[in-house]
């Protein structure tokens, strides 16, 4: 039997066919929106038994129309073929049919069955490699969180200048030119936006000078908190630890 009607499957591997040409290959004479709205009188279901698909034709003066068209399941469209009660429409019942049986045959099944793991696969390496991605690009962060986060201790603006690959003297000055800290004498203190918000802990340290007078000055260090907020802030500027310029190379 020749093909009457081109057959294409969807994305679920059935087969369906195009509503104008099903129209078209009917012989009908009534205009295609109103005969389909007729036939789905009948008790089809749009995205159960049929979708609607629209695309934008050229017209007469240069522009664009919305067309709307159909993509019908094989099973409505036989019934369709069958409403039409004449000879046209048992011919392309009986064409469906025939469609239908080669479409069911064992050789078409395997066929279909391969085509879907093989998608199926498809899709599981794409999503194992965006995974892998993913992990690459945020595995220097979390190695450099995680030694943040998993230590209490106190920490000196010489070890955190070190993690970036800086003297602290550098690095103390790049927070000055954030407007993090100003200095005043020999120490740096935090801006009024900072200062109470946990990022620094000072205490009072007796020291000894060389003619073996005693004094005292402020021994200030970063808590963790203040290490992942200098973290956080640093990166929004393109400044990162080495450790996550490693990965990255």
């Amino acid at each position: 039997m020749k093909d009457l009607i081109k057959i294409e499957v969807n994305e679920n591997q059935e087969p369906i066919v195009n509503g104008r040409e099903l129209h078209e290959a009917l012989g009908v004479r009534t205009d295609y929106k109103k005969w389909f709205g007729r036939m789905c009188e009948y008790g089809f279901n749009e995205n159960i038994d049929f979708c609607t698909v629209s695309q934008k034709c050229p017209i007469a003066n240069g522009g664009y129309q919305e067309r709307f068209d159909h993509a019908i399941k094989l099973d409505m469209a036989k019934e369709i073929a069958m409403i039409q009660r004449n000879e046209k429409g048992k011919e392309v019942r009986k064409y469906f049919i025939q469609v239908e049986k080669d479409f069911n045959s064992p050789e078409k099944i395997m066929a279909r069955a391969l085509k879907i793991a093989e998608g199926k696969l498809n899709v599981l390496q794409l999503e194992n490699t965006q995974q892998k991605q993913l992990i690459g690009e945020l595995k220097p962060k979390a190695d450099y969180l995680d030694k943040i986060l998993q230590s209490k201790a106190l920490v000196t603006i010489t070890a955190i200048a070190k993690d970036y690959g800086m003297l602290a003297k550098a690095f103390n000055k790049k927070l000055y030119e954030l407007k993090i800290q100003f200095k005043q004498g020999h120490q740096w203190f935090l801006y009024s936006d900072y200062h109470n918000c946990g990022y620094k802990h000072s205490e009072t340290v007796e020291y000894t000078h060389n003619d073996g007078t005693k004094d005292i000055t402020m021994n200030t260090k970063w808590t963790q908190k203040g290490r992942l907020f200098l973290y956080e802030l640093l990166k929004k500027n393109n400044i990162v630890p080495i450790i996550e310029k490693e990965e990255k190379e």
